[in-house]
């Protein structure tokens, strides 16, 4: 009877003792999913402040400051000058003294002058070129104002600081009030954004000829890299037999993901301009960089997708009498392929917010112009961001946020693929 009550106690305190380790095990697993999700909480915040920093200091870039001219196309002004080479800065100067006649001395007349953009006579330029019946007319046209007029009009400038605290004068803000009074000057959907290049000027500067380099330089490194990259990854898990060397060649390959990218830049330097002297500051050389750089996570990716295809559709093809290349070829790379789809756009993802290797080659030089092939000197949205950044104008900042901006949305539509192909295509065995 004593055993039988010893061994009822015994086993009381050791149900106790269990139940107090269950209880301090469930008290550690609710702490580490509250620390779990408060670190998914602080990195969300984080990344949210982030792209609130980003919107607030970019989304008036979308809106330009521009100034009405009533502008007179003096004949006079074509006297022994063809359309292309008229004096057009000169017309712009003198709307502007009309508007503004009381201006006299010249100190103030530069002042004057200083509102609008240096791009309002190129503007005026290309109207005239496509109307010349214009000459002799007067003609009201909207112009770009100078960047530090945008930044005023936009709020982005006190208008009651100290003068030796701005860059506008007084005089040149109390000309701005009055064209504001006579609706003369206001803002605009900013085409120039989108439809320009790069310029010395902020409110004439646009990324289309760095988009235009970034879609030349990601359509090569496609053409380049998929097919190689998905044949290597192919001929590794398939075909290659299982020795030193392929170990070796394995061992590179995943190495080679983890090199900084500011390397391949600097093989791209070595080899293809210096060596087999290709074109500086093009796409085709950007191309084979990223091709380079790229090449390591799309064959690591590719081999994971081929390993993930089942070994029984491998011996179901082999049982019927499928060669081996047969069995690769219509069997396990279709089911592979969604893979190595979402593994290459990812890979292209990061090639397109690449800036270290292209900066190397070359590609960080101020481009004016919109490239119209793969050889011309073209710029990239990473590196046109990069010399944004670096610019001491104000209105250069704006579009620096506006540029990533833009390049954000690229890398969510580019993800955001790689997700559907995946949900899409993705076979379940």
């Amino acid at each position: 009877m004593r055993s039988s009550t010893g061994a009822g106690a015994a086993a009381t305190a050791g149900r106790r003792f269990v139940e107090k380790g269950l209880a301090r095990r469930y008290r550690a697993e609710k702490r580490f999913r509250r620390l779990g999700l408060a670190a998914i909480v602080v990195s969300l915040s984080f990344l949210a402040l982030l792209f609130a920093s980003i919107v607030s200091s970019g989304y008036s870039t979308f809106e330009q400051t521009v100034i009405r001219l009533t502008v007179f196309i003096d004949p006079h002004a074509f006297d022994n000058e063809s359309l292309e080479s008229a004096d057009y800065a000169g017309l712009v100067k003198a709307a502007m003294r009309r508007r503004f006649p009381g201006v006299k001395k010249r100190k103030q007349k530069r002042q004057l002058y200083k509102l609008v953009s240096p791009g309002a006579a190129w503007q005026l330029r290309a109207k005239v070129l496509r109307h010349s019946e214009l000459i002799g007319k007067t003609i009201t046209v909207w112009v770009p104002a100078d960047d530090d007029v945008d930044m005023l009009a936009k709020g982005k400038v006190d208008r009651h600081l100290p003068e030796s605290s701005r860059r506008l004068k007084d005089i040149q803000i109390r000309w701005i009030e009055r064209l504001e009074k006579k609706g003369e000057i206001e803002k605009r959907f900013n085409r120039a954004f989108f439809t320009a290049a790069d310029s010395r000027e902020p409110e004439l500067a646009g990324i289309l000829g760095a988009a235009v380099g970034s879609a030349f330089t990601l359509i090569l490194t496609l053409l380049l890299s998929f097919p190689i990259g998905t044949a290597t990854a192919v001929y590794l898990e398939e075909f290659a037999p299982k020795n030193r060397w392929t170990d070796i060649i394995e061992v590179n390959i995943n190495n080679l993901a983890a090199v900084p990218s500011i390397v391949f830049g600097l093989l791209g330097l070595g080899i293809f301009i210096n060596f087999f002297g290709l074109p500086r500051s093009s796409s085709l050389v950007g191309a084979l960089v990223l091709t380079l750089m790229t090449l390591p996570t799309i064959i690591i990716a590719a081999r994971a997708a081929l390993k993930s295809v089942p070994p029984s559709i491998r011996e179901a093809a082999l049982g019927v009498g499928a060669s081996k290349m047969q069995t690769v070829v219509h069997h396990v790379f279709p089911l592979a392929l969604p893979g190595m789809l979402t593994g290459t756009i990812i890979g292209m993802g990061r090639a397109l917010g690449e800036t270290a290797p292209l900066l190397m080659i070359g590609m960080v030089a101020f481009i004016a112009d919109i490239p119209r092939n793969f050889i011309d000197p073209a710029s990239a949205l990473p590196v046109q961001i990069y010399l944004w950044a670096d610019s001491p104008e104000r209105a250069f900042m704006e579009r620096t946020s506006a540029a990533i901006m833009v390049l954000l949305i690229f890398l969510i539509l580019m993800n955001a693929t790689a997700v559907y192909l995946r949900k899409r295509f993705e076979k379940r065995w």
